[in-house]
């Protein structure tokens, strides 16, 4: 590999780096805190729950929830999904979701139908993997309890008509869940304004925390109608052997990652503070600037929407004579530069844009802390690339 920095582009994944004050707050904690979440009432520990009530206050306020309780801390975007899934759904219920869906909503579902029934529907993408509203309201059947829609595709980057599938639903009288994981801290999000009934994410992507840490938003008058999947210990009603109802401890059971949630607390503070719409236009700078690089590249197709307005930072490339493995190894290797290859953990979107067969896409995802001078070294090796394949 030549002696160059390496460029890292695979940000959809997960955020890295991360802002300095992350690493500042996780090591202080593991050096000087150590203490648990809400678990006793020694000074260190009451100056933990508070730090912690500030990062629920940091992400009710950017996701814009009505109440810091509507706010649950998770483990990653993954265990939102399923808390969600898992605590609303009933033998005999219906969902309608898309072939948009990442595997942490499809494998959920599909587990639920093994275990006992479950019907799907899944509403089929274009070829830029968006899809219809309109597909929505023609698949809910008297059964429907549960609405499924990924914000933006981890695949093309594609944003998806989600307030246009919530008022659907919400017309309907069913429920509705978004999945933020490529939107929450990439593009503006107001709940409270939103046709929306459930939210999740992980906050290490666009929130830039730590791996190991998850947000939901559930509204607070629907909490009666989850389910709580994971019981035990929250620091609150100890006497009861019943988990408790009231939010967030009902979804909150066993001890949190302490250093995840301080460096969440952090990251928030720094999206806070940089302003969605400073982050989303740098993001869109870079991706614009990609996407007309690499447009034409010989061998090369680009799924996706055209119009920057219609994607985040995610930007995949389908080659039909190489695997992206093999092209990500490449770029790894020669040119130090880091991206994702195959099918991303989201296999049904691959049939829309036709990557399926050739093994996946080679995935390109900038973030905050990405140069144009990093863009424009991609765009000169991926060109060296595809000169030596002579595609």
């Amino acid at each position: 590999m030549n002696e160059q920095p390496l460029i890292y582009l695979d940000n959809a994944a997960t955020s890295f780096p991360k802002p300095e004050s992350v690493y500042t707050a996780i090591d202080h904690y593991n050096r000087h805190v150590g203490a648990p979440i809400g678990r006793g009432a020694y000074r260190k520990s009451i100056e933990l729950q508070s730090s912690i009530d500030q990062c629920r206050n940091l992400a009710a306020t950017l996701l814009g929830a009505g109440r810091p309780e509507e706010i649950a801390f998770t483990f990653n975007g993954t265990d939102s999904l399923n808390t969600i899934i898992h605590g609303v759904l009933k033998p005999g219920d219906h969902v309608v979701t898309s072939d948009v869906e990442h595997n942490s909503v499809l494998r959920p579902l599909q587990t639920l139908k093994e275990r006992w029934g479950l019907e799907t529907t899944y509403i089929p993408a274009n070829e830029s993997g968006v899809v219809d509203p309109a597909a929505f309201r023609d698949a809910i059947r008297e059964k429907t309890r549960l609405i499924i829609l990924n914000h933006a595709s981890n695949v093309t980057g594609s944003i998806q008509p989600v307030n246009e599938v919530g008022e659907i639903a919400r017309n309907a009288g069913v429920l509705f869940l978004v999945d933020a994981a490529q939107t929450a801290g990439h593009l503006p999000i107001n709940v409270s304004q939103m046709p929306v009934d459930f939210l999740a994410c992980p906050g290490h992507k666009g929130l830039l925390g730590p791996l190991g840490t998850g947000l939901i938003y559930l509204r607070a008058e629907l909490a009666d109608q989850v389910a709580s999947f994971r019981q035990g210990g929250t620091g609150t009603r100890s006497e009861e052997e019943t988990q408790p109802e009231t939010l967030p401890d009902k979804f909150e059971s066993g001890n949190h990652n302490a250093p995840g949630l301080v460096g969440l607390r952090a990251s928030l503070e720094y999206v806070r503070d940089q302003g969605i719409a400073q982050l989303r236009q740098h993001e869109q700078q870079l991706t614009a600037h990609l996407i007309e690089g690499l447009q034409g590249l010989s061998g090369f197709e680009l799924p996706g929407p055209s119009q920057q307005e219609g994607r985040v930072g995610v930007i995949s490339l389908v080659n039909q004579m190489v695997e992206p493995q093999v092209l990500a190894s490449i770029l790894d290797e020669n040119f130090g530069i880091q991206t994702r290859a195959g099918l991303h953990c989201a296999p049904r979107i691959h049939r829309a844009i036709q990557s399926r067969d050739a093994g996946g896409t080679l995935r390109l995802s900038p973030g905050p802390f990405t140069t144009m001078a990093q863009i424009e070294t991609t765009i000169s090796a991926m060109h060296e690339l595809a000169d030596s394949f002579r595609f």
